[in-house]
């Protein structure tokens, strides 16, 4: 599989800078024309049109300045921007592949180039970093009541319409145009200390194959923001939502990054979404709120696409409406994965993250869960009794019923875990009667990202359990006894490549392995992550057999720590009301408040961080400017905020995964371990002979040796990875590769 790697060059908003060409003045000689992408980078455009900056040194009269796309004069395109000496402009007519933006001076009469940028332009529809794009691809346009689709890629007219919110219903209704304003218009204030009509204006189309959204206060009839001029409404930030779940792809969604209507409900001309939580209150304040429907990982668990599409969205905002002060991730679960994988992976496309009931990334939520599976069987096979409370310090969980819950909820070794209202039955894998059809497992969803196993032609599998003494540290502690530790190894198992509990344990392949460290889809705290701003914010469920455990949140310290620091981290935790809908849509909830609290501390970080002009790293600048007071704390159910950390653990404590529970450390990051011999020094009672002698039988190659490295494990190896066409990557190769002319 071919892997292209385009450099990260300049970290202000994932922007790429390129040529930089002496012009023919006198200038000052530090002084060059400077010509830059401003929308994306510019070997990663999409849509036909790019905005383009060209910096101006002193010496050059503006009006001297000619620009030429293909041969073809644009110069009309460019008008003084907002920086000191910088024409802006929205180049439009790019012909898909590769373009040549060329920069002139005029002078005397005659032309000469002074800079040349070479962009690469890509279909509205995509693919852009992933290809070829899964097939087969179903549209639900109708679901957001979008209408039918207009192509195969799901394309649909953009759709404007406009919502109020009422005085009399402290709800959204909708606001026709070209009626006079409602007598029961509310007015609000933004971040900005404006006072403008509390007016929503929401666009929604297709992007990537997706459906997209985007929304800020603007009132209809009046001039909306773009590239050179701001609105009284829009505050110039972005909030980019991100969905919840992890289920395989092959459809287009129908939800949009947490935005959408509830599961069975298609009614979105409310906008009740809206009222309650964060969204509103971002809205309220001058937000301008983003998502996509393949920015929810209940409809593609593919961090992969899920980048894509939010840079293609991003881009279109940026090219609309102007670059954003800074663009901050939001959303949960699912949600938390796409932003701390984003950040890692692709860095500059968010600028700060507040992920809600924290996962470091996919298979950090999955492995847990295939373990709790095992278990399961395990016990209900076992001819020994365990109690509730044995299976429970094995699982390393609050309650057994973690296990009992999700074990099985998240199938996602499966192939027939699909979409039953989006995947046609007759479609779907069946190892007899169709064993080429579509098959939504985790790999399989990340075709593009692992490759195929020549021997299968299924996609590469990561998951490996061999080696693993579950229950260990239950065993030294005293808890289990020595033949339920030994029959519970001894009946462990795995799962086949169809997902199958089988008596052989899971055995990772090598490359898929090597994949997964090399390209960041374990997300070890390097990449871009180190240097973004991170509210990891979470409402305490443990306990309830909720599948968001707490635990995952220490997790991610401990590898921003092993990577580094983790000064860019700060944990809130805060009471549950016992329900998890209720936490997130009640507008008085603990959690809503701490949300919106939070919200304002973010802010008031990326503020700190754009207004420090110093010279130094960017980790430096983002832990130097972290607001004074905002420090790990927890809140209880009557919103006392408590940073006594001790305190917080004897109300809130963390508890850890099987894995952990077999010696693995809270990094939790060995996907396959490295094997050594069983060693009677490891188990704190003493073995007799022939005790060792049967665990040697279960374990033939050895027991986890979590003091080593993983296999394969290794850094990532680079950032802005792109997984295209082989014969568009060579382009994309030669472009990465362009120097001054």
């Amino acid at each position: 599989m071919r892997l292209d790697y385009a450099r990260l060059m300049y970290r202000v908003v994932g922007i790429a800078v390129l040529l930089l060409i002496a012009p023919a003045t006198n200038a000052d000689r530090d002084e060059r024309f400077r010509i830059r992408t401003l929308s994306s980078r510019p070997q990663l455009i999409s849509g036909g049109d790019a905005l383009v900056e060209i910096s101006v040194p002193r010496g050059v009269r503006l009006h001297e300045v000619s620009a030429f796309l293909n041969g073809r004069e644009v110069t009309s395109a460019f008008r003084l921007g907002t920086a000191q000496r910088a024409l802006l402009g929205v180049v439009d007519g790019l012909a898909l592949g590769r373009n040549v933006l060329e920069v002139r001076v005029n002078r005397h009469g005659h032309r000469r180039q002074v800079g040349r940028l070479v962009l690469t332009n890509h279909a509205i529809s995509g693919p852009v970093i992933s290809a070829p794009q899964q097939t087969p691809f179903f549209c639900e346009t109708q679901a957001l009541e979008l209408g039918e689709p207009l192509d195969a890629n799901c394309t649909v007219n953009t759709v404007v319409d406009y919502f109020y919110r009422s005085t009399v219903t402290n709800k959204f209704q909708p606001l026709d145009p070209a009626a006079p304003p409602p007598n029961d218009l509310a007015q609000t204030t933004t971040s900005e200390g404006r006072t403008v009509p509390y007016i929503v204006r929401r666009e929604m189309g297709t992007i990537n194959r997706a459906v997209y959204l985007i929304a800020f206060l603007h009132p209809p009839g009046q001039p909306l923001p773009d590239p050179w001029t701001s609105t009284p409404g829009w505050n110039r930030k972005l909030v980019y939502s991100f969905g919840g779940g992890c289920q395989a792809g092959y459809h287009q969604g129908r939800s949009v990054g947490g935005l959408g209507p509830a599961p069975g409900d298609t009614d979105m001309s409310h906008l009740e979404e809206w009222q309650v939580g964060y969204k509103d209150y971002l809205l309220s304040r001058g937000y301008a709120v983003a998502a996509s429907s393949l920015n929810v990982f209940g409809t593609s668990c593919s961090d992969l696409i899920s980048a894509e599409s939010m840079m293609m969205v991003k881009e279109h905002f940026i090219k609309r409406f102007g670059l954003p002060r800074f663009t901050v991730g939001a959303g949960g679960s699912g949600g938390s994965m796409q932003q701390a994988m984003i950040a890692q992976n692709y860095p500059g496309l968010l600028d700060g993250i507040i992920p809600g009931r924290v996962y470091p990334d996919n298979i950090t939520f999955l492995q847990p869960l295939f373990d709790c599976e095992l278990l399961s069987n395990a016990f209900d096979s076992s001819p020994l009794a365990w109690t509730s409370e044995q299976k429970t310090v094995v699982s390393g969980k609050a309650d057994f019923n973690y296990c009992t819950n999700n074990g099985t909820r998240y199938p996602n070794l499966r192939p027939t875990n699909c979409d039953p209202m989006a995947i046609p039955p007759e479609l779907i894998y069946d190892p007899v009667t169709r064993p080429r059809g579509v098959r939504c497992t985790y790999q399989d969803n990340m075709l593009n990202v692992y490759g195929q196993d020549p021997l299968t032609g299924f996609a590469r599998r990561p998951f490996d359990n061999v080696g693993v003494q579950y229950g260990l540290a239950a065993f030294n502690d005293g808890l289990i006894s020595f033949e339920q530790f030994a029959d519970l190894n001894a009946r462990i198992g795995g799962h086949d490549i169809d997902g199958r509990v089988i008596p052989e344990r899971t055995v990772a392949d090598l490359e898929a392995l090597r994949i997964a460290y090399r390209t960041g889809r374990i997300n070890e705290g390097g990449g871009g992550l180190a240097s973004v701003p991170i509210i990891d914010l979470r409402s305490y469920l443990d306990g309830t057999g909720d599948v968001h455990d707490a635990y995952h949140t220490q997790i991610l310290r401990a590898r921003l720590i092993a990577a580094g620091n983790a000064r860019n981290q700060v944990i809130a935790t805060v009471a549950s009301t016992g329900a998890l809908l209720t936490d997130l849509l009640g507008e008085s909830s603990p959690l809503q408040a701490v949300t919106r609290t939070m919200l304002d501390a973010m802010d008031q970080w990326l503020e700190n961080i754009a207004n420090d002009h110093s010279h130094r790293p960017l980790s430096e600048k983002v832990a130097r400017n972290k607001p004074a007071d905002l420090v790990d704390a927890c809140y209880t159910a009557t919103l006392e905020r408590i940073t006594d950390l001790s305190q917080c653990a004897q109300l809130f404590p963390y508890f850890s995964d099987p894995r952990i529970v077999a010696g693995a450390t809270w990094a939790d990051d060995r996907l396959k371990c490295s094997l050594k011999p069983i060693d009677e020094r490891d188990y704190a009672q003493p073995l007799t002979g022939e005790q060792l002698d049967i665990l040697r039988t279960i374990f033939p190659t050895g027991v986890c040796d979590y003091g080593r490295r993983g296999v394969e494990q290794q850094p990532i190896q680079g950032t802005w990875l792109t997984y295209p066409r082989p014969s568009h990557a060579e382009e994309l190769d030669r472009e990465d590769d362009s120097g001054d002319e």
